[in-house]
């Protein structure tokens, strides 16, 4: 198989191609309720934007799980406009200027995208220093006047140009790895998607039942989670997300998915810990659990606010976290592999 052609990155492809930051998410869900009514499921939405579908469970009566996988991206929105037409930003989510570099944007007005570029000014001559939001503005090259007919205003999300997002594949051929300005968190909307078309095309339920939920702004607070936990009220809430390898984080890039222990906002159910560990290992692979004394996930934020008594995290393990983000390409398959071993076996 070319690897391009790997059902998780053409899948993959498409979602990178639509531009999804917090807030702004209505064009991405289209995508996603396309992909999950094309599969012959009903989807439903909420007013804050979220997507749900329900699954019913071969043990009746069951404890309702929640699988979700935020469908927002780390982005920068616009702070002010300046006379000469640059802008100024500041951060939606965990971006930082420097993991960016002085690179094409897309400014998202309400009436139409234009394109912009990073600054950070001269290099001749400038030294070392850490770069800040205020530090650096987004060159649009037209006049205030110009962007307001754009519709471009305090609050414009501005994200990276689709064209340097990726994907890329380099590496061993046999066990290549994959490049993309953030895996976080389309790769998780991915693996529930194909968890969804594995459900309908072998005919298999989940053992208890299950909302699939795809939801919005996690990456400004679990909002979207929260308002649909809320409702909901889950008796389990499992996020698919990323396992970011920060310093003194005991992850290796190496394929195997890796499962949140502990955040800054809770600890996760160790019960639930053992028991998707098992499901891997079930499933061919392994789990390999970290704890973070910092981020937080869709589930641990729901945890926090008592919105479900018992909560998960796992995913690829990942470098440059919310960055151009690096996985191994069988971690994909892990993922899934191990999250449909535990949909249709778990309480048995």
């Amino acid at each position: 198989m070319n690897h391009q052609d790997h059902p998780a990155l053409s899948l993959f492809s498409q979602l990178l191609a639509v531009p999804s930051p917090s807030g702004w998410e209505t064009a991405l869900a289209a995508v996603v309720r396309k992909q999950v009514t094309d599969l012959g499921y009903d989807v439903e939405s909420d007013q804050a934007g979220n997507l749900l579908v329900r699954l019913p469970g071969r043990a009746a009566g069951g404890p309702v799980v929640c699988y979700a996988a935020h469908m927002d991206e780390i982005a920068a929105v616009v702070q002010r406009i300046e006379p000469d037409g640059t802008l100024r930003l500041i951060r939606s989510g965990g971006l930082f200027p420097w993991k960016l570099g002085e690179t094409p944007l897309v400014i998202m007005g309400d009436e139409r995208s234009i394109d912009g570029v990073l600054s950070m000014g001269a290099g001749h001559g400038a030294g070392q220093r850490t770069i800040e939001w205020e530090d650096v503005r987004v060159l649009t090259g037209l006049a205030p006047a110009q962007l307001a007919a754009a519709g471009v205003r305090p609050g414009t999300p501005v994200v990276p140009s689709r064209s340097i997002c990726g994907p890329i594949i380099f590496g061993d051929e046999a066990d290549p790895l994959v490049g993309a300005w953030t895996f976080d968190d389309r790769m998780g909307v991915v693996t529930l998607l194909r968890l969804l078309r594995f459900l309908r095309e072998t005919g298999e339920q989940p053992m208890q039942p299950a909302l699939i939920a795809f939801t919005v702004c996690e990456e400004v607070g679990g909002m979207g989670a929260k308002v649909l936990a809320a409702r909901e009220r889950p008796d389990l809430f499992i996020a698919i997300d990323g396992c970011p390898m920060t310093p003194g984080a005991p992850l290796e890039l190496d394929g195997r998915p890796g499962i949140w222990t502990t955040d800054r906002l809770a600890p996760y159910d160790p019960r639930l810990v053992q028991d998707l560990c098992a499901a891997a290992r079930a499933a061919g692979t392994e789990l390999q659990p970290v704890a973070y004394d910092v981020s937080a996930s869709d589930a641990s934020m729901v945890y926090a606010a008592g919105l479900a008594p018992r909560a998960a995290c796992f995913g690829q393990v990942r470098q440059n976290s919310h960055g151009f983000e690096v996985a191994r390409l069988s971690v994909f398959d892990n993922m899934l592999h191990t999250l449909v071993h535990f949909v249709t076996n778990w309480g048995v």
